[in-house]
């Protein structure tokens, strides 16, 4: 099952905010991606399909952070 984790490096190990339900020892590919860049990635493409009201961009940011 595929899904989008939010983590915190601390000491050169990625730690997950939330139990990832893994058995121990099983492997994963993780793709790592900074909050920072997801907002600069969205802000990159605001309103290309139309006008975006400010406060739903905000809403879209913080709904990308979490995913």
């Amino acid at each position: 099952m595929a899904r989008i984790v939010r983590a915190r490096y601390e000491k050169g190990v990625l730690r997950p905010l939330e139990d990832l339900g893994l058995d121990e020892g099983e492997e994963v590919i993780i793709r790592v991606i900074s909050v920072e860049e997801r907002r600069r990635v969205l802000r990159k493409y605001k309103g290309v399909l139309g006008p975006v009201d400010e406060e739903l961009l905000e809403e879209a940011l913080e709904e990308a952070e979490t995913l």
